[in-house]
């Protein structure tokens, strides 16, 4: 039985040369730069209003910190990746050209949806912040 990828384009850069995914990965880590960005924005535009903030204001207030904190974890995730990278082009023993594969796949897999995930926290941020 043959299985498809939900994602095609992740299929073809699993297939791709190493140096592709290699930009894949500095493009992730100048998103998640462009990220903290945005997320030191939204504590500024949360703290705007702090004498009138609600639970909802709190809440959104603690979710930022959170994001701050998981870009953190995936930036240190991504290094590790280029790491691994660096030790496969310097032909290390024990390393397959499979593993890095499949980490990529797998941060992939946590971007996209960590770039859903924050979308939507924008959106209820804006959304709060209109209301002031």
């Amino acid at each position: 039985m043959k299985t498809t990828t939900s994602n095609p384009k992740t299929a073809l850069l699993l297939g791709a040369a190493l140096d592709v995914l290699h930009q894949e990965s500095k493009e992730w880590l100048e998103t998640i730069a462009f990220w903290k960005d945005e997320t030191k924005f939204f504590a500024d535009l949360l703290n705007k209003n702090k004498e009138q903030a609600s639970e909802y204001g709190k809440m959104l207030k603690n979710l930022d910190k959170i994001h701050e904190n998981l870009f953190d974890y995936l930036e240190d995730d991504i290094m590790e990746h280029e790491k691994l990278l660096s030790r496969l082009y310097k032909d290390e023993k024990g390393l397959s050209d499979w593993d890095y594969r499949e980490k990529h796949r797998s941060l992939g897999e946590r971007i996209n949806l960590f770039t859903n995930d924050f979308r939507e926290f924008k959106k209820m941020v804006f959304g709060y912040a209109k209301k002031f």
